[in-house]
């Protein structure tokens, strides 16, 4: 998977900065963060196209940020459990993160994922 450098913009600014593998494959995208540890601090797994995640089969929470073709986030779940489905209309991808990582990072509904 290729890894991209992304900085999370709100209202022009910088919010933080971090990085994305990209899951862009069918295979990847099918897979997602199944069989694969918790990512690392500041991490996420960029699935696209995508509008649904499940977490199913997978031993520890995620959090989940919808983003639009322009890559606007249009929704953000935090702690989203194993044996869980989520779903957002409008979205084109999804960023997969470790639980508590949204948090840590500050990402809030309108922000904007420009990548380096």
């Amino acid at each position: 998977m290729i890894e991209q450098k992304v900085l999370w913009q709100r209202d022009g600014s910088v919010v933080k900065s971090g990085s994305l593998h990209c899951a862009s494959t069918y295979w990847q995208r099918a897979r997602g963060l199944l069989g694969r540890p918790s990512p690392a601090s500041g991490i996420g797994l960029k699935i696209s196209p995508c509008s649904s995640v499940h977490t199913f089969f997978m031993g520890y929470a995620i959090d989940l940020v919808y983003l639009s073709r322009e890559n606007i986030v249009l929704k953000v779940v935090t702690d989203l459990k194993p044996w869980r489905v989520s779903a957002t209309r409008g979205a084109h991808s999804v960023v997969e993160y470790a639980a508590g990582e949204v948090d840590v990072l500050g990402i809030q509904v309108g922000d904007v994922c420009v990548y380096c």
